[in-house]
């Protein structure tokens, strides 16, 4: 005798309203993976924004890569050698009649700090902010370089 299965889609208890606590293992499991798993709604926490930095004969260049995300909510703070860029890439608004299938975007707080060498000239950090894209430009400064001491 064959057996045949049938597939109750399972609905996630509102937990606030039931305080709901699995009965069973499976249930617990359940619970878990519908957690983990679900993909209905932005995922919020720590956002790490993708940092370049490189060097030029006359400066340093910092490209911070931050989409979707608008210039006025960017933070650039230099405290001594540390230069601190921080923010936050608010999550989508949840629509009416909309339903996602995947989100894969990442959303929340963030900040991103990083020690400078002693040679910057304080005075000509400039920043500007396009598609995206955070350029922050840090000129050397002649005065500050590192010299080499040779050993007698």
């Amino acid at each position: 005798m064959e057996e045949k299965m049938t597939l109750i889609r399972y609905n996630k208890p509102n937990r606030e309203i039931d305080n709901f606590v699995p009965k069973t293992f499976s249930q617990f499991l359940d619970t878990v993976f519908d957690d983990v798993l679900n993909t209905n709604r932005p995922v919020e926490g720590n956002y790490l924004p993708g940092l370049d930095v490189k060097e030029t004969e006359s400066a340093f260049e910092i490209e911070v890569m931050l989409p979707g995300i608008n210039k006025d909510d960017i933070k650039i703070d230099l405290e001594d050698r540390v230069l601190t860029v921080s923010g936050e890439r608010k999550s989508i608004k949840e629509e009416d009649n909309v339903k996602y299938h995947l989100v894969e975007s990442r959303y929340g707080r963030f900040n991103r700090s990083l020690t400078l060498p002693t040679n910057i000239n304080r005075d000509s950090i400039d920043a500007s902010y396009t598609d995206g894209v955070l350029k922050i430009s840090i000129e050397k400064d002649e005065k500050a370089i590192t010299k080499q001491i040779q050993i007698k």
